[in-house]
């Protein structure tokens, strides 16, 4: 994340200087998706999810989240032609961008029907990422650092600082929160297949594309995110201690034992890393 304005100059430089970098945008964009997504749920608590008001606070979230992650992706193609590459990823590495996958599930959400399930894990990571640049950028603009009253140094030769209070708790609940939110996510995302899922049976119209779209995503996140591995895992844990129990007749256990055994060579056979050849590389984190 680029660091704030110099806090020499005047406040409305600071402010200007800020408000015209892509990271302004990104911020602007999370922050219209966290809005968006809170008008929607009043909307939604209040069963009014398909007034006019409900249907463009839910497409406006969208737009949103596509613009954020479509910045993230946008300035790491920029970067990436910085440092004179030549050769840009092809179309299966581009799919392994974290941000990617976020960009097309963000478009697919858009222009298909409201399935209100779809917002909450754009709506947790936007948490996060609007009080990190708040943190990170906004307050040091509005307040930046004072040089400690002590007048010592930093371990690195700088004048020590004394930063803002707001800042530091911002930074203690992000610290403390961040696994478990990720975990809500990867959760989200999970009861969100079998959401899409059980729409596919129904045949609802559009619902069997949408399901092999999501699953596609579903498997990248569980290649990706140890979070969504430690999700289906537990989900797993739980399951196989129900069939465990002695009241299961074994038609169920062995139907049990059957998806699993289905389960496991789905995911060998869809696993990413043989078609890139980068077994060793981590994913990009999403932002």
């Amino acid at each position: 994340m680029a660091p704030p304005p110099p806090a020499s100059m005047p406040l409305q430089q600071r402010l200007l200087h800020l408000a015209q970098t892509l990271q302004f945008g990104w911020f602007v964009g999370h922050l219209t998706l966290l809005f968006c997504s809170l008008r929607y749920s009043l909307s939604y608590i209040t069963f009014n999810y398909y007034s006019r008001w409900a249907r463009f606070s839910y497409r406006t979230a969208f737009v949103a989240a596509a613009a954020t992650y479509g910045i993230v992706v946008y300035k790491a193609y920029r970067a990436r032609s910085r440092q004179g590459t030549r050769q840009q990823p092809g179309a299966l590495a581009l799919l392994g961008d974290e941000n990617v996958q976020y960009l097309l599930m963000a478009l697919v959400w858009l222009f298909g029907r409201q399935i209100p399930l779809a917002l909450l894990p754009f709506t947790v990571y936007s948490v996060f990422h609007v009080a990190t640049y708040t943190r990170a950028n906004l307050i040091p603009t509005f307040q930046p650092p004072q040089q400690s009253p002590a007048g010592g140094a930093s371990p690195g030769g700088r004048p020590a600082t004394k930063s803002s209070p707001l800042a530091d708790t911002i930074g203690r609940f992000v610290k403390e929160y961040y696994d478990a939110s990720m975990t809500l996510v990867a959760s989200l995302e999970i009861f969100l297949w079998f959401r899409v899922l059980g729409s596919a049976i129904i045949f609802t119209k559009g619902s069997w594309i949408l399901l092999a779209i999501y699953t596609v995503f579903v498997r990248a996140r569980y290649s990706q995110s140890s979070f969504v591995q430690g999700a289906i895992g537990q989900g797993v844990a739980r399951v196989d201690a129900l069939v465990a129990n002695q009241s299961t007749p074994p038609a169920g256990r062995q139907a049990w034992e059957t998806v699993k055994r289905l389960g496991r060579q789905a995911t060998d056979a869809t696993d990413i890393n043989r078609y890139l050849g980068s077994k060793g590389q981590a994913p990009k984190k999403a932002q």
